[in-house]
């Protein structure tokens, strides 16, 4: 789940900075005539493989990101970004 998580937290960054490997797996999905569940594991897998290509963004921004999103403040923060860069360390 914490890995779901930090992996949905990256590609939502890589999402607000360029969004063309999105665009390009749903295309690769449309020409592959794609629907359904077949679609959704496509559509996860391809992300996952361009997030992985794509250059490493910074996890302490992307953290930061993310728990700006979530409306976290004060120590629910501080807690959260600490762990949250700390999974991404530990997943590479």
């Amino acid at each position: 789940m914490k890995k779901t998580l930090l992996a949905l937290s990256v590609l939502w960054g890589l999402h607000a900075v360029a969004q063309t490997p999105a665009a390009s797996c749903e295309a690769q999905a449309a020409e592959r005539k794609l629907a359904g569940a077949a679609k959704t594991s496509f559509l996860t897998k391809c992300e996952r493989d361009a997030a992985a290509a794509a250059p490493a963004a910074d996890p302490q921004a992307v953290c930061e990101k993310t728990a700006a999103e979530k409306k976290l403040a004060g120590a629910a923060k501080n807690s959260f970004v600490t762990k949250c860069v700390k999974d991404a360390s530990a997943s590479k």
